[in-house]
């Protein structure tokens, strides 16, 4: 339960007489609406306010159903739009009975001006439980103030919106007027719920956000389909529960003494909330950092250590060269390894160099540190496309990447007779890795293409879209990807572009230098499905 659901609760247990038990002594309601009609009769006869011929007694018959009498003698039966029960003692009666509403003035824009005592509330000023004087202030002039006392507002009002989005209950806002500093207005759209007895405002400002007391308000909305709009004529019909006027000052005292309970509980529960939306990511991060230090799964010392997969790579790549699949310069003579001092050294040639400062962290012995071009036989930016409306041949791009996974369905198409000048290692292989290159929000995502998941003959990368083929047999796509989307990689990707603060690029040359912690292939296949086994596990919760 959220902290606004508990606070609905508190208050819908109030209206209904649940919330403090009752008091035989108490003076009932009944007695409490005679004097309200006195009141009534008395500002009638001063000519303060004009006779109500609507006005009606609700009462309970012999047969225990609710009828409303009205002035006329009519008698109707109202069981029906009574939402529930209340004690005895309590009574039943419309907002119009206990209190008249004041519509706000149209005041005109050249009505205001600078500065003056007299602030005119406007929609944007008049919040749940607060003013907001401060937003966009405007004023009129003392004689126009005079002119329009009827909308000037009293002490003990509670001031309303009745204007807003249609159907979604974003008004209705209501404020109880605790102290005047300065004369306000009520300009057109905001409304004054004045009550003949005023301490009755303590009790109505809480009883008019109970749940089913909106519920009652918003039947009478109308409006256009945007723009929703509630009249003072079918405010004054709502109808409301009344509890004597001494359970009243108790169901007020008791709300006082639990909301800020509720503001607590609400924190507690939107820290509980934040924790919990953040609590997958953060897992899926540890996991696939410990994955990627040697962490997730035990080293067996049967596993072939790295530095044999490494000399079958390079073995593969010069088969590949002599077959004519691969250029020579695919085959990078980069090895690195650890010298005597306990730093870390990279020999390209005969050219050594110290790397110490590029390495991230430690890896396990059987794990070698190796750049992603060494183990790669394609890494190649996407080419520009020339799209087409024929849905023949996919043309994967940025948005198709998601760190969710891989999906088709973003993709656009080219234009089938420019397949042609596309050679074939453009097109996409299964299991390829397809990393975002360019782009604030969209740099450095990743995802594996599947071509189980193209039902389209073939696909094509995009030219902000780096396609990575590793040597698959030796070095696992879902383990690289797992690297990439650790945080040892995402964290600083920003750090490894180019390119302007709103145009970053993740060149070519940079993405095949990317050093990576290579761990013998079949620990590869462990970790890959220890990763997938406490992901699964994540999401599950």
């Amino acid at each position: 339960m959220t902290g606004k659901q508990l606070k609905n609760s508190i208050l819908q247990w109030a209206i209904q007489g649940k919330l403090v038990p009752q008091d035989p002594n108490d003076e009932p309601a009944s007695v409490l609406l005679e004097k309200i009609r006195a009141e009534k009769a008395r500002l009638v006869k001063e000519g303060k306010i004009k006779k109500d011929k609507k006005e009606s007694i609700i009462y309970r018959g012999d047969d225990n159903s609710h009828y409303e009498k009205f002035a006329d003698g009519t008698v109707v039966c109202i069981d029906d739009e009574i939402p529930f029960d209340v004690p005895n003692g309590w009574e039943w009666c419309r907002i119009s009975d206990i209190a008249s509403i004041v519509g706000g003035y149209a005041y005109k824009s050249y009505d205001f001006i600078s500065s003056s005592q007299n602030q005119v509330l406007r929609l944007g000023n008049i919040k749940n439980d607060f003013l907001k004087l401060d937003a966009s202030p405007v004023y009129i002039s003392d004689d126009l103030a005079i002119k329009t006392e009827k909308f000037r507002c009293h002490l003990d009002d509670i001031l309303i919106t009745m204007t807003g989005t249609r159907k979604k209950r974003d008004y209705f806002f209501s404020y109880k007027v605790k102290s005047i500093n300065h004369d306000c207005f009520i300009n057109q759209r905001v409304g004054a719920i004045r009550f003949y007895i005023k301490e009755l405002s303590n009790y109505m400002i809480y009883a008019l956000k109970a749940e089913s007391i909106l519920h009652n308000v918003f039947q009478y909305e109308t409006g256009t389909a945007n723009q929703g709009n509630l009249g003072s004529e079918n405010i004054a019909k709502v109808f409301i529960p009344l509890p004597p006027l001494a359970e009243q000052h108790r169901i007020v005292e008791k709300i006082q003494e639990l909301l800020p309970v509720v503001d607590q509980y609400d924190s507690a529960q939107s820290k509980l909330d934040n924790l919990n939306k953040d609590i997958k990511p953060l897992l899926r991060k540890s996991i696939l950092q410990e994955a990627i230090q040697g962490r997730l799964v035990p080293q067996d010392p049967n596993d072939k250590p790295a530095a044999v997969l490494l000399q079958r790579i390079k073995e593969e790549k010069l088969r590949l060269v002599k077959e004519g699949k691969l250029k020579k310069k695919n085959v990078v003579d980069s090895v690195i390894f650890k010298g005597d001092d306990n730093r870390y050294f990279e020999k390209i040639g005969k050219e050594v160099t110290c790397i110490d400062e590029d390495i991230p962290f430690e890896i396990p012995e059987s794990w070698c540190w190796v750049r992603l071009d060494s183990v790669c036989k394609y890494i190649q930016r996407g080419k520009s496309p020339k799209y087409s409306l024929v849905k023949k041949y996919p043309v994967i791009a940025q948005k198709c990447n998601q760190w969710s996974g891989f999906s088709i369905d973003k993709a656009q198409f080219i234009e089938p007779i420019s397949l042609s000048s596309y050679g074939e290692e453009r097109k996409l292989q299964d299991r390829d890795l397809l990393w975002n290159s360019t782009g604030l929000g969209t740099l450095g995502r990743m995802a594996i293409y599947y071509s189980r998941l193209n039902p389209y003959e073939l696909a094509v990368a995009d030219s902000h879209v780096t396609v990575i083929r590793p040597l698959k047999e030796y070095v696992l796509s879902e383990y690289l990807y797992a690297y990439f989307a650790s945080n040892t990689v995402q964290s600083v990707i920003e750090d490894k572009s180019d390119g302007s603060t709103k145009q970053k690029e993740l060149a070519t040359s940079t993405v095949k230098s990317y050093l990576i912690p290579l761990p013998p292939i079949d620990e590869q296949k462990r970790i890959v499905a220890k990763i997938d086994e406490a992901l699964a596990g994540i999401m599950s919760r």
